[in-house]
């Protein structure tokens, strides 16, 4: 759903923090605002997974914060995602404020739904590119498919390919991804992929 009060003027960030109501995803885009449908119990199921894994890996590792969504990234007066899930490097914690990040996270992963496909794919896929995020991540539980992309010399996003079943990042050191974890039924425990992915990174 799009939310443009001003019609044919662009939205801003004030106008982004006032019009979206508490406890709503959402996110501004070239000055539009789009809100989220509800998630379903899968795509919260898998969210819930990969935060918990990440949040504890970043903990261990001591590598920065890890964001679930209604956290802002302030990339300009225009332009203010809210990823389904963010991390920012811990020498880039002076860009944390009270509200919002001042400036684009290092990593971002957005959760496919059904209203989301082409915001994700197309609209996000470029907003985080000019915006220089190093990695982002789409999940698509509908499609079971992963798509890694991350910054090449040239700031353009390339295609990452799993390494023996793997998606591997670089951003996160020794943080990996199998893809048949997120369509497990039920899902994999986070301990448990936890210590597989420090006991890999530490071997």
């Amino acid at each position: 759903m799009n939310l443009n009060a001003k019609a044919k003027n662009r939205l801003t960030f004030d106008d982004f923090c006032v019009l979206v109501p508490d406890g709503r995803k959402a996110d501004l885009i070239g000055g539009v605002i789009y809100m989220a449908s509800p998630d379903n119990l899968d795509a919260v199921t898998i969210f819930g997974l990969l935060y918990a894994v990440m949040t504890f890996f970043c903990e261990e590792n001591d590598l920065g914060p890890v964001y679930g969504p209604r956290v802002a990234f302030r990339i300009n007066e225009t332009e203010s995602p809210e990823p389904d899930l963010a991390f920012v490097r811990r020498d880039r914690r002076h860009l944390l404020r009270r509200g919002f990040v001042a400036g684009p996270p290092d990593l971002a992963i957005e959760i496919v739904s059904p209203d989301s496909v082409e915001r994700d794919y197309v609209a996000k896929r470029h907003q985080y590119r000019e915006a220089g995020v190093s990695e982002y991540w789409i999940i698509d539980e509908e499609n079971q498919r992963v798509t890694l992309l991350r910054l090449d010399a040239r700031g353009r996003y390339r295609e990452v390919r799993p390494r023996h079943g793997k998606y591997v990042s670089r951003v996160l050191p020794g943080f990996f991804l199998r893809a048949e974890w997120l369509w497990q039924d039920p899902l994999p425990k986070a301990a448990n992929l936890l210590s597989q992915m420090l006991e890999e990174s530490n071997s």
